[in-house]
């Protein structure tokens, strides 16, 4: 039964991508079974969200028997996500589960779910407050101040340790979405209340790994003294400890950065480039997106609009090789 209802979900998924192409809303989309459908959006394919997608997978029997899952990746890309939101809706589903692309030009699309009368979970992310409070019954969050606090605390009692207290600090960010801002304050309150002299020289975009590398090395080629970076995400933490390594700068500029993978947590096991990695796991999220999507769609009252998911701090070798260990897939 488990394969049946795999070899369902991939026709769905791959059906659905040829209406989008097609722009043909719901003809492709086959009928649903007795669960009906659930709509899942991911941002992007890197790790966190091929976790939160693990997550939902392994968890949609809380979602009732011979639901279907109509997944896209949006690749960040606002107007993509948009024509999938427009196409479940007209399709009837019960839920739509997404981490927005932006907090301003998703409202459009998941206005138009919620009055399709369809239940908006979001994850991660999700739009601005008031759009948030109108059109959304939930929102799976880790804290995202929680997060950057404990990458900035672990940054300062490393220089501490290392004598520095005035350490030079290059971000890599990803504030194109609000979570990413919220950590980045998070992390300055932390880093300053323990090193008041710690300076920030720099702050730019480098969301995915490929873009993080050219902005991190152009830093390093800019900066007279960075002494360490702070990657808002995987791939900004991911393209930072690379950088280092190309320059040639292991021992001279260490890392502290956000949302585990495998690579990240080989990188962390050697200690020498990456410090401390701060992470909410992809798929506890998306097991606990499954439940509460359950909660919303039977009529469930929830006590509060946010979810909230765990926050670790990975801070030693030891950890990183737990990590690995338990997740022989290399899924967060």
């Amino acid at each position: 039964m488990r394969n049946g209802r795999e070899r369902r979900r991939t026709a769905v998924v791959v059906c659905l991508g040829l209406a989008l192409t097609m722009v043909a809303l719901t003809g492709c989309i086959p009928r649903a079974g007795d669960g009906g459908r659930v709509g899942l959006v991911y941002m992007d394919a890197q790790g966190f969200y091929a976790g939160v997608r693990k997550g939902m997978q392994e968890s949609v029997s809380s979602l009732g028997d011979e639901v279907q899952l109509l997944e896209l990746n949006a690749q960040g890309d606002a107007s993509r996500e948009s024509t999938f939101v427009d196409t479940v809706s007209a399709a009837g589903v019960k839920a739509l589960v997404l981490s927005p692309v932006s907090t301003t030009a998703s409202i459009p699309a998941v206005r138009l779910a919620h009055e399709s009368g369809v239940k908006v979970v979001c994850y991660n992310s999700c739009l601005t407050e008031e759009a948030t409070q109108k059109y959304v019954s939930a929102w799976v969050l880790g804290d995202p101040l929680k997060f950057g606090e404990l990458a900035g605390a672990e940054a300062a009692k490393y220089f501490k340790s290392e004598g520095i207290d005035d350490p030079h600090i290059a971000v890599l960010n990803c504030e194109t979405v609000e979570v990413c801002i919220q950590r980045r304050l998070g992390f300055e309150k932390a880093l300053f209340a323990e090193l008041p002299e710690a300076r920030i020289v720099t702050n730019q975009q480098g969301t995915t790994i490929d873009q993080a590398v050219e902005v991190a090395d152009r830093i390093l080629s800019a900066q007279p003294r960075v002494d360490a970076f702070y990657g808002e995400s995987g791939g900004s933490t991911m393209g930072a400890v690379r950088a280092v390594h190309q320059r040639g700068f292991v021992g001279r500029t260490v890392v502290f950065g956000s949302d585990m993978t495998a690579d990240l947590a080989r990188e962390l096991a050697d200690h020498r480039v990456l410090k401390a990695d701060v992470d909410i796991s992809g798929t506890e999220v998306g097991e606990l997106a499954a439940r509460t999507t359950a909660q919303v769609i039977d009529g469930e009252e929830l006590d509060d609009l946010i979810v909230p998911a765990p926050v670790r701090l990975y801070s030693t070798p030891e950890d990183a090789r737990e990590w690995l260990t338990t997740r022989p897939d290399g899924l967060p």
